[in-house]
Order: C-alpha cells, then sequence, then structure tokens
C-alpha cells in the first residue's frame, strides 16, 4: 500500500478539482478522517452522482464491496468516494462502458495497466482530431465549387467516375452501399447515374478516405453535407465535434489523478 498521505494529497487535489467539498474540509482531511466510513448519501454527494448509481457500481464491480455496519449499513470509505467520483468524470470521456472497464483495472492490475488504457484512449480522441481537421479542409476546398457552374449534362456513369477519380468502381459501389453517395438509377435498372451533386460527394468522400477518414464519421457528415449548400454550415458542425473532443479529451485528464491514486493504492511499496 502506498503511503496514507500520499493518498490524501492526490485525493485533496481532485476533490478541489471535481467534487463540491469545502475548502475547510479538504484542508483538514487526515489519515483518520481518510478512512471514517461514509454513509452512501455521502459517496453519491462527494462524486456527483445519485445513490442508485453508487449502489449500481458496487454491484458491476467498478467499486470495492462496501463493509457493513452491524445494523446492515454500508459504511463507504474516502477511497470509495474518490473511485465513485473518478467514475462519473471518466464517463464524461470514454462513456459508461469503458470508464467500469478503467476502474475495474485500476482495482485489479497495475498502474502501467492504468497508464496503458489512458494512453490509448488520449489517442483514439487524437485521431477523432484529426480526422476533424482533415475533412476541414477537404470539405471547404471541394465543397467551395458551386454546383451552378455545372451543367446537369455532365452527369457520369460508374465506370467514368472511377476512372476520374482513380479507384475501382468496386469502391463507388461499396460507398453506396454505405449511404455515402445516392446515384439514380438509368431507366430504372441497376445502372448508377452521377449527377454533378453526385460527383462532388464522391470527391469528398474520396479526399476524407485518403486523408484516413473512416467510414462511420462520413456517414455523419454526408447527410449534412446534402442539406446544407454553405461550407459555413459544415464548418459550425465540425467546430461541435472538435468542441465534444474537447470536452471529453478534458474529462479524460481531470480523471487522471483519481485513476493514478487508486491504481497506486494496490501496488506495494517500492523497495529503495
Amino acid at each position: 500500500m502506498v503511503d496514507d498521505v500520499v493518498h490524501v494529497h492526490v485525493f485533496q487535489r481532485y476533490i478541489e478539482l471535481l467534487v463540491e467539498t469545502s475548502e475547510r474540509e479538504a484542508s483538514t482531511m487526515t489519515t483518520k478522517t481518510l478512512h471514517r466510513p461514509l454513509r452512501t448519501a455521502e459517496v453519491a454527494r462527494r462524486a456527483g452522482c445519485s445513490v442508485q448509481l453508487v449502489r449500481n457500481l458496487e454491484r458491476d464491480g467498478v467499486l470495492e464491496s462496501a463493509a457493513r455496519t452491524p445494523s446492515g449499513y454500508r459504511a463507504w470509505t474516502e477511497i470509495h468516494a474518490l473511485a465513485a467520483a473518478t467514475y462519473v468524470v471518466l464517463a464524461a470521456g470514454v462513456g459508461a462502458a469503458e470508464a467500469k472497464r478503467f476502474l475495474r483495472v485500476a482495482r485489479a492490475g497495475t498502474e502501467a495497466d492504468v497508464l496503458a488504457l489512458v494512453d490509448m484512449a488520449h489517442a483514439r480522441l487524437h485521431a477523432e482530431r484529426r480526422d476533424v481537421e482533415l475533412a476541414g479542409d477537404a470539405v471547404a476546398a471541394i465543397s467551395a465549387e458551386t454546383l451552378g457552374d455545372v451543367r446537369p449534362g455532365d452527369a457520369m456513369t460508374i465506370s467514368e467516375l472511377a476512372a476520374a477519380l482513380a479507384v475501382p468502381t468496386s469502391t463507388l459501389r461499396y460507398w453506396d452501399r454505405q449511404g455515402l453517395l445516392t446515384p439514380a438509377r438509368a431507366g430504372g435498372g441497376h445502372a448508377r447515374v452521377y449527377a454533378p451533386a453526385d460527383v462532388r460527394d464522391a470527391r469528398i468522400v474520396h479526399q476524407l478516405r485518403l486523408a484516413g477518414y473512416r467510414i462511420p464519421p462520413l456517414q455523419a457528415l454526408l447527410p449534412a453535407l446534402r442539406q446544407h449548400a454553405r461550407t459555413s454550415d459544415i464548418t459550425a458542425a465540425l467546430r461541435a465535434r472538435v468542441a465534444h473532443i474537447n470536452s471529453r479529451s478534458r474529462a479524460l485528464l481531470q480523471a487522471a489523478p483519481g485513476l493514478l491514486t487508486l491504481a497506486s493504492s494496490i501496488e506495494p511499496k517500492a523497495v529503495p
């Protein structure tokens, strides 16, 4: 076990940042108060969640089972409160299911295991941020080309469009199946006909795919592109995605002190 003083110090900093605890309570926390039994309602208040969520986290193995008083009530500790508070913040960054996995690893694994999970979460957020930046560049460049300058007779067959983009026709068919492109059918048959708007969509998809943009984000982006003619509307949607990524990244950083404290509490002291 790490020194209780370390627990108090890190937990105090975490509480000051995340939980509505008075300055006096935080500054007077000692080893004795660290292990003072807490009621379920107190744990919920420190974590900023409901009493039922605290019970559910215990049921799901996210929180270590609380001791019981002679009368049968749960007797929690400040470490339980730290774990619950960490879960609440972490869930905003990685989602509820993943946050539960983080806490279980913090309980049963090592600090290195927890750090590996945190690294992977940050890497995913970085990839999402890069996707948005690439999307903004490609969409702005291609959407700036007005469709009014293109004649309706400039529609393309699937072979012509594939040749223009230097991709196999099977790629265009795959994009069609994924809902990224919506070409018409010639004479009610099976031959695809790509109108100027479809060609523009195909160019955007092609550029974003070359830039590493994945199919699921494209499925969310293309409907917005078709609904809004102005690039500014799409840019606003991309900015909203960036803001969402920022909030998740911030939550991950805020949860880090709690995760590290929980992880280090199960490891033996290092021998000098």
